[in-house]
């Protein structure tokens, strides 16, 4: 069977090592695709990671581009274009900027590979791919932001951390926006089946949710600049594969919502189950009140956000 092929647009830190990480999974060919300035870097990296490939034993083809029509055919589309965070920016003062990016990427894809899966990760994080659907018109099946994966899994080693346990035994979930917003959700995290309440202290927890919320500033003005992209490109990894090999995955995504959690005609972050149809269903079930306010109130940032689409 042909091996799949793997679209990267946006050779930055995050387009860099999700092409690493999807060669070493073996999970098809790969082409990153940068600005025509840039084709020599992204010749240059993937032969750096071609380099890899005996002590990976992975034998996929491997390609750098400035040509944006060199993702045409592509199965899934991985998009990290845009601009990072500079220390005391919020993640929506990118969106005049990326907003730019993005409608000429969501043209690029409608032209050259509109059947493929699409992974967004570009800020302002749910704002952004619903103008890419916007502007592509591909189905909305097809079309995921990688935002809750990321919280997610910040939220999971934040939790294993506190509690001195193997990440492997603590399941967790973020939903709503990716912003200040975003809601973990601590009554149904648990360690090893265990609650988290009955492990750790209302203090511990308390921290370890603000902590979730503000990774990804704090690690922007550590960094000075640029934002987190270690994580980032684990969790889009993460997706592809799910997608690639059917795994049909409940991971937190920006997905389009239709009534789910009283979200309607919005991509917000809810857990969904990604295989091989793209976003195949959303898991919802029951919230309580002070869960149910909070998701109202993320909803509502993303709405603002989107509410300044149409005059940019």
């Amino acid at each position: 069977m042909a091996r799949k092929k793997i679209a990267l647009v946006g050779g930055g830190q995050i387009g860099g090592i999700l092409a690493l990480i999807l060669a070493q999974k073996s999970l098809g060919d790969i082409v990153i695709v940068d600005l025509p300035e840039k084709s020599g870097q992204m010749r240059a990296k993937m032969l750096d990671i071609m380099a890899c490939a005996p002590q990976d034993g992975q034998d996929a083809e491997l390609m750098g581009s400035g040509d944006i029509a060199d993702i045409a055919n592509a199965d899934v589309v991985a998009i990290t274009a845009g601009v990072p965070r500079s220390p005391g920016m919020t993640r929506e003062d990118l969106l005049d900027i990326n907003l730019k990016i993005i409608r000429h990427v969501a043209q690029a894809v409608k032209e050259h590979t509109p059947n493929a899966f699409v992974v967004i990760t570009t800020n302002p994080l749910d704002s952004i791919v619903y103008a890419f659907h916007q502007t592509s018109g591909l189905p909305y099946t097809q079309i995921a932001g990688m935002a809750g994966a990321l919280d997610t899994a910040r939220f999971k080693a934040f939790i294993a951390q506190a509690a001195g346990v193997s990440v492997k035994d603590v399941a967790c979930l973020v939903m709503g926006g990716h912003g200040p917003t975003m809601v973990p959700l601590v009554r149904t995290a648990t360690i090893g089946g265990v609650p988290i309440q009955d492990i750790l202290t209302t203090e511990q927890i308390t921290e370890i949710v603000e902590h979730t919320r503000n990774a990804g500033s704090e690690i922007v003005k550590l960094m000075e600049h640029g934002s987190a992209f270690y994580s980032a490109a684990a969790a889009v990894a993460q997706m592809v594969e799910a997608f690639i090999l059917d795994k049909k995955r409940v991971i937190p995504s920006a997905v389009y919502c239709q009534g789910e959690f009283g979200i309607q005609d919005y991509f917000v972050g809810v857990p969904a189950v990604i295989g091989a149809k793209g976003v195949e269903s959303i898991v919802e079930f029951k919230l309580n009140q002070a869960e149910q306010e909070m998701l109202d109130v993320t909803l509502n940032a993303v709405k603002s956000s989107i509410a300044k689409l149409d005059i940019i």
